[in-house]
């Protein structure tokens, strides 16, 4: 049963300044600052950079911190949140995000907290992957608010996640602990590319999705639903082939949706299989740590019941057990605001309030 709710991480009770959040993904790099109610102010965002060395990539997360330390309530922030796309090492404070080639182990914590201190701000700092800081976000204001137990996922190019135990964030030693996408679902499954065989990631992915649908002889149709994901929603495209845009075949998880929406038995079987994976690691997860709600989000929850309906109908072959058989699916609530309110969260929840933090001698 869902826990009493709240309105902030639990840290942010003693806190009223704001969180100094950074969002790094493969196409931008945002800022802001987010409040102990979850509204953000001198939000700001740059490109990622493309064809530059890490230090390239990193002045544009400066550019993004010299915005923020712009704004009259700069010198009232407490903390500062950055989340990342991954692998993320959060022991080390580095990160080698997929889709950013440039940083390799790189030191974005530790860089981070240079910039800030530059611009007058030495500030506690905690480094969040995307999965873990989209997980503080929905628990926070999102769908899994007031629940305690929680598994949180991206479903998208990859599948990643998040936990929430106890109504605290638990992110492992490394960052990484929720990662769903490569716990093994297929005994025999084909190879994934993090070396591990039958991941959830190499069958529920959006490119998995559309790489198996071709495989097994669907035929992209002429759509201009592909760009834009089903319905209209950014994100769902998940692999190699024309977006669909000014009717181009669509060859992504979004043609398939669109497809599978139209009665394509192959399209339908692809997010069937997805449906299942997603469904057996959601009820391995809940049999572990008791976990009562599942929040799904990522380009590929854009397919909506498409992709939620095979869950639910799966789930209920696996979590048959009396303590899981009653575990809610939902989509996520947040989209895009999930980056900078998740870095935010995870710092305030992960960090000590101001007023518990030893002072300077």
């Amino acid at each position: 049963m869902p826990s009493a709710p709240f309105s902030a991480p639990r840290a942010a009770a003693a806190a009223s300044g704001p969180t100094v959040a950074i969002d790094i993904g493969g196409t931008k790099i945002a800022g802001a600052l987010v409040h102990p109610d979850g509204t953000m102010t001198a939000t700001t965002r740059r490109p990622t950079p493309r064809g530059t060395d890490a230090d390239g990539v990193m002045a544009a997360v400066a550019e993004v911190v010299a915005d923020l330390s712009a704004s009259p309530l700069w010198a009232s922030a407490e903390r500062c949140g950055i989340g990342s796309a991954g692998p993320v090492d959060t022991s080390r404070g580095t990160v080698s995000p997929v889709n950013i080639g440039a940083w390799r182990d790189f030191p974005v914590q530790e860089r981070v907290v240079a910039e800030l201190a530059a611009r007058g701000a030495d500030l506690p700092t905690v480094l969040a992957g995307d999965g873990v800081a989209m997980t503080a976000a929905e628990h926070w204001l999102g769908a899994a608010q007031g629940h305690a137990n929680a598994l949180c996922m991206v479903v998208s190019t990859g599948v990643g996640g998040g936990l929430i135990l106890n109504n605290q964030l638990h992110p492992g030693p490394t960052g990484n602990a929720g990662h769903i996408g490569h716990i093994s679902v297929a005994f025999d499954g084909e190879p994934c590319v993090c070396g591990g065989h039958g991941c959830v990631e190499s069958i529920a992915s959006g490119t998995a999705i559309a790489r198996w649908a071709l495989e097994q002889g669907w035929t992209p149709s002429d759509t201009a639903a592909g760009g834009r994901g089903v319905n209209g929603v950014n994100g769902l495209n998940g692999t190699g082939g024309a977006g669909g845009a000014n009717g181009e075949r669509d060859a992504t998880a979004a043609g398939v949706a669109a497809a599978a929406v139209e009665g394509d038995p192959i399209a339908l079987a692809a997010f069937d299989r997805a449906g299942r994976a997603l469904a057996a690691a959601i009820a391995a997860t809940a049999t572990l740590v008791e976990t009562d709600i599942t929040v799904i989000g990522g380009g590929v929850a854009a397919a909506g019941d498409t992709l939620f309906a095979p869950i639910r109908r799966h789930l209920a072959a696996y979590a048959t057990l009396s303590f899981v058989k009653d575990i809610q699916v939902v989509p996520a609530m947040l989209g895009t605001h999930a980056g900078l309110i998740g870095a935010a969260a995870a710092a305030t929840m992960l960090l000590p309030s101001p007023s518990s933090r030893p002072s300077a001698s």
